[in-house]
């Protein structure tokens, strides 16, 4: 299944770039998932945050980064796609 991400796109094409983006995620408490999500980073320029829920079962991953055009954040959005289980807020 191919995600459309054409109102995505257009909302961001109204934004000046480079810009600070935030991505945000929940994900199950698995340490894979988390690190899987990390590494669609830059871990040396971004800032991850984690928030495990009250009961500990999921993590919320706020990520901010610099990013440089629309591509460069539906690419990021493509590649969680793909890893199971993942929400992207």
């Amino acid at each position: 299944m191919k995600q459309d991400f054409n109102g995505l796109r257009e909302k961001l094409e109204q934004l000046s770039f480079p810009s600070i983006y935030l991505f945000k995620f929940i994900v199950k408490s698995d340490l894979k998932k988390i690190a899987q999500i990390e590494s669609l980073f830059h871990s040396e320029k971004a800032e991850i945050r984690l928030q495990e829920s009250s009961k500990g079962a999921f993590v919320s991953i706020s990520v901010k980064e610099v990013m440089l055009g629309a591509d460069e954040i539906i690419e990021v959005y493509l590649k969680c796609s793909k890893i199971e289980g993942v929400i992207a807020l």
